[in-house]
């Protein structure tokens, strides 16, 4: 089978699913590609077919697949699809979020025909406590495109991908997501000059310019990924958790991989 077109589908408020994706994507070595940005309310749904390639991330939160992400997934429909299915976590675990990343790429009408976990910067790093601090860094991005000529490899050897069995680390039953909080980033009040940014790359809309930025608890996801792109940095958010993952989780965790049985 010859594959026209690699397609990168993915849910990426800080940009850190999508970096690795494009590497994945740049790294099978098919010339055309083609974004479906999940990110935003307005995002347009797609229909692929057999000679498509689909590579599928989207971040982990809790353990899961993040829940806005699922829901957006929701407008792309494969036909026997070939998928790579991969998360972006924040150097705690990713728990369920794989194997739930796999499961609803074959609802969705696609074939998966390898997996992979990589770390990406946690939504919840700071400066002063630092996470998983620039990840995906340069190391990453390398492993993301070897990754994607390895998924090259994978398909050029099999003849019909109906017949691939993807095993990935993870539970089903699924573990429960923890209850929700309302909460969302504070603007510091002095560095706002009101541009609006942040509004346009909220995932949910939460985010309104009265005089400064203000946020809907309700609404927010705690993506904070107004808080890492504000041009300003004038975004700010206090979690109590924060400083439990910089005291338990500072040593570095590799990218992990899941290949077929066929």
């Amino acid at each position: 089978m010859t594959y026209k077109t690699v397609h990168i589908i993915c849910f990426s408020p800080t940009r850190t699913s999508y970096r690795v994706a494009k590497e994945i994507a740049d790294g099978t070595g098919i010339e055309h590609l083609q974004e479906h940005d999940l990110t935003l309310e307005d995002s347009k749904g797609c229909r692929l077919g057999k000679e498509d390639l689909a590579i599928i991330a989207v971040p982990t939160y809790a353990g899961r697949v993040s829940l806005t992400a699922i829901e957006r997934l929701q407008a792309i429909q494969g036909e026997g699809t070939p998928a790579a299915v991969v998360v972006l976590y924040g150097n705690r675990d990713y728990e369920d979020a794989l194997i739930e990343a796999r499961d609803t790429a074959h609802s969705l009408g696609f074939i998966p025909v390898a997996g992979a976990a990589f770390i990406g910067e946690h939504s919840y790093s700071s400066p002063d406590m630092p996470i998983a601090q620039g990840r995906p860094d340069t190391k990453d991005l390398e492993i993301a495109r070897d990754f994607g000529k390895q998924i090259a490899r994978i398909l050029q050897g099999t003849e019909d991908i109906q017949d691939i069995s993807l095993p990935v680390k993870g539970n089903s039953p699924y573990k429960e997501r923890p209850q929700r909080t309302p909460a969302s980033p504070d603007t510091i009040r002095e560095r706002c000059t009101g541009c609006g940014y942040c509004a346009t790359i909220c995932p949910t809309g939460a985010i309104t310019i009265k005089d400064i930025a203000e946020s809907d608890d309700n609404t927010c996801i705690k993506c904070c990924a107004c808080v890492k792109r504000c041009p300003n940095q004038a975004r700010t958010f206090f979690t109590p958790f924060r400083e439990y993952l910089y005291q338990n989780f500072q040593a570095r965790k590799e990218p992990e991989f899941f290949y077929p049985n066929k």
